[in-house]
């Protein structure tokens, strides 16, 4: 059971959502010295937190877990609202079908604020899932009766390496409701992580174009890389060695200019879709962010391409990661499974050596198109 302080100690810090982001989230904070109260609505899940037998495939997350004191789940969010004045709001926001994030989890927690009434005392909403810009301005009324306060503050990670990625930022943003909560969050950050991050404070609106026109700077950079990589290929050169003389220029840099798979994952392709969309709202024509994405489904065109010309079909092909990226078990947008599948449909016999919820999942988007090993 996690220790708790009196209320509004700057010691208890509350997390609403704590899947697979939001644990991570949870656990570190714990890590770095807070109470920490986590709130799901799956009661088995919470179990399983709370009795510490929970297994889980993003590293680290079991021992953390297991060498835990102050945090608790729950599943009754008045425990998390009572516990602390800051928030933290870790719920999913998945794309919609037009490319707009889906914000109804986000809006139903507001929904049982509204019913509970206005705070005594007043609490700290802050939003860490990705959204659309406007979005957190746009809740803000009416939370604010209530006594909130609303900020945005997303988190850089990958992952496979989250609980890494969230001890060793390059940057924290923080889109603050004012200045005082902008620096209760700052505080919480300076608390738990190692790096020295730089830290950007800066309105709700602003961090959220922040989030997403970050991305979809890197989705650009990884496009363009494998652009120019697949014109030295077939130009008869080694893409490595034109990539790594280009990133050598100080303002370009080598980080993510190198050649291999197009960009996939739960966060770059629809950050970068999200940031189009809501250019266009604005009446603003975000023609990179459109290209971006078709120079990605070129490029994947192109591998296969090339691998059916300089190949045999007699050939069995191996693929030992067909995840987004090895640290992960996710298969969302993964361009490496677009590539064995692309290969597949070809004709080659393609073998899927993989961790076994891995081999499920494909098993279950694509049957018997390919043959399937598990491996530990």
């Amino acid at each position: 059971m996690v220790k708790h302080e009196k209320r509004g100690s700057m010691n208890n810090i509350s997390v609403i959502g704590i899947g697979r982001l939001g644990l991570c989230f949870a656990l570190t904070l714990e890590k770095a010295g807070y109470n920490v109260v986590g709130v799901d609505i799956d009661q088995s899940y919470v179990d399983l937190i709370n009795s510490k037998t929970l297994k889980s495939s993003e590293k680290d997350v079991e021992n953390y877990l297991a060498k835990s004191e102050n945090f608790f789940a729950t599943t009754i969010l008045k425990n998390a609202i009572n516990h602390s004045d800051l928030i933290f709001v870790v719920v999913a926001t998945p794309s919609l079908p037009d490319g707009r994030y889906n914000h109804s989890q986000v809006d139903a927690l507001v929904e049982k604020l509204q019913a509970y009434g206005a705070s005594k005392q007043q609490k700290h909403f802050v939003i860490c899932c990705t959204v659309m810009p406007g979005y957190t301005d746009s809740i803000k009324e009416k939370l604010e009766k209530l006594n909130y306060t609303v900020s945005y503050n997303p988190e850089f990670i990958a992952q496979g390496t989250i609980l890494r990625d969230q001890a060793y930022p390059d940057m924290v943003l923080i889109g603050e409701a004012n200045p005082v909560v902008g620096q209760m969050i700052e505080e919480v950050y300076s608390k738990h992580t190692l790096s020295n991050p730089r830290i950007c404070r800066m309105t709700p609106i602003e961090a959220e174009i922040t989030k997403i026109s970050l991305n979809c700077f890197l989705t650009t950079k990884i496009a363009y890389a494998n652009m120019v990589g697949d014109i030295v290929l077939q130009s008869g050169g080694r893409p490595d060695v034109v990539l790594n003389a280009i990133g050598s220029d100080s303002r370009i840099g080598n980080k993510y200019l190198r050649y291999g798979y197009g960009y996939g994952g739960p966060c770059f392709p629809r950050d970068n879709r999200a940031l189009g969309i809501y250019a266009e709202d604005i009446h603003i024509p975000a023609e990179i962010s459109k290209a971006t994405d078709k120079s990605n489904e070129l490029h994947l065109e192109y591998q296969i391409e090339d691998f059916a010309k300089s190949h045999s079909v007699l050939e069995q092909v191996v693929f030992t990661s067909v995840t987004y990226k090895p640290e992960s078990t996710m298969l969302v947008e993964s361009q490496q499974l677009k590539y064995a599948a692309g290969i597949a449909k070809r004709g080659f016999k393609v073998l899927i050596d993989e961790r076994q919820e891995v081999v499920d999942e494909v098993r279950m988007m694509y049957g018997d198109l390919f043959q399937y090993k598990v491996r530990n």
